[in-house]
């Protein structure tokens, strides 16, 4: 069909989350700036009043978060956006946010790092750190789109996901899609799925705020609607009072975790790219997946025949989806902008000895296609 080019938005990629993040039906807004994501916040702050939400900037990343987290659990559908050393400074609340079941949406534009790093260059080393940053056993989901109408669609999916299952979703960019102008073409209004939280039936004098008798995620209700219920960062039973009850705590953490791992077929999604009969595999994300398509395609044009795989939810990570891929091939490719960390969880799914081989990049400069092709010519 053909495009209307009236209907193409030329954006960049921090613009397109806010946006997609409005169309999903978000209201709240708390952050603070930090590069390369502070043109989420700028946008938010533009968009938000003309919907009737409210956006608010605080005095460091740490209470950013906590706004976002007060504001879901008043009923709002909440956002932010960080950066890595912003990202790292949440952690503590985002915690707080996965115990106490609170639905939002943190967005992060990975730059280079450890500490303050570069700034305004590209790294893709925040994953683990999305995964396993907060203390303790959670769960995790975390979304890599690779293109800008995937950035539009996958935020809106990110607030499904922490609507449907009452907890933080991470939506991982990198500063390349971050800044990096693309055509969109925004879906109108109706064309795609909006989920809200289920909120409870119960009266306010019957609500029991953790109540999982009808399956794993509770039924919901803001505060100032009438329901008073405590919320507290200990563990605690289904009233939300502390408890140290260790078959109740057992009971607790392992329903936060089956949120998850008990709903992987409304979870899990990759893409392929000319891998039916691939002999190479590549498994890529984010900006690097774009670079790897071209190689992919350079690669058959010189008879070999490459295939990509790339996770747009890299948190639970594929397991089962990398090791079919590995059967069908007779090595994979990990091109990522950091000194290695997906490529463990591409070895720790293949299950064999299967020579996996890494292309590392550090120091704020993206993989380019060339550096793939590179690495698939050898292994052919």
């Amino acid at each position: 069909m053909k495009k209307n080019m009236d209907d193409v938005r030329f954006w960049p990629g921090n613009i397109v989350v806010a946006e997609a993040a409005v169309a999903a039906g978000c209201n709240f807004f708390g952050g603070y700036p930090i590069t390369p994501s502070s043109e989420v916040a700028a946008h938010m702050a533009l968009l938000l009043p003309k919907v009737g939400g409210h956006f608010i900037q605080m005095e460091d990343e740490m209470a950013a978060m906590g706004t976002v987290i007060g504001a879901s659990l008043a009923g709002a559908k909440s956002l932010t956006a960080t950066s890595g050393p912003g990202f790292s400074l949440k952690l503590e609340n985002l915690g707080f946010g996965y115990i106490v079941e609170a639905p939002c949406v943190v967005v992060n534009v990975m730059r280079g790092g450890p500490s303050t790093g570069l700034p305004t260059q590209p790294a893709q080393a925040d994953v683990m750190q999305a995964r396993w940053g907060t203390h303790g056993d959670h769960p995790t989901i975390a979304l890599t789109p690779a293109f800008h109408q995937e950035i539009y669609m996958e935020t809106i999916r990110a607030f499904n996901l922490a609507e449907q299952f009452r907890m933080p979703v991470i939506l991982l960019l990198d500063e390349v899609l971050g800044h990096l102008s693309e055509g969109v073409i925004p879906p109108k209004p109706g064309s795609f799925e909006i989920i809200n939280r289920t909120k409870t039936t119960a009266s306010p004098e019957d609500y029991v705020p953790y109540d999982t008798s009808e399956g794993d995620v509770p039924p919901f209700a803001p505060y100032f609607a009438g329901y008073r219920w405590h919320t507290t960062g200990l563990n605690h039973d289904r009233t939300g009072f502390p408890t140290t009850d260790p078959d109740t705590v057992t009971f607790d953490e392992k329903r936060l975790m089956r949120k998850v791992t008990g709903n992987r077929e409304l979870i899990d999604k990759v893409e392929y790219f000319q891998a039916d009969d691939a002999e190479i595999g590549i498994f890529a994300f984010g900006s690097t997946a774009r670079a790897a398509m071209v190689a992919v395609k350079q690669a058959r044009a010189k008879g070999i025949k490459a295939g990509l795989m790339r996770p747009l939810t890299i948190w639970p990570f594929p397991n089962n989806q990398v090791l079919a891929f590995s059967k069908q091939v007779k090595t994979i490719i990990v091109p990522e902008m950091n000194l290695g960390q997906i490529v463990y969880e591409v070895e720790r799914s293949v299950h064999s000895d299967m020579p996996i081989h890494r292309i590392n990049r550090v120091g704020g400069v993206p993989i380019n296609p060339s550096e793939i092709l590179a690495g698939i010519e050898e292994a052919a």
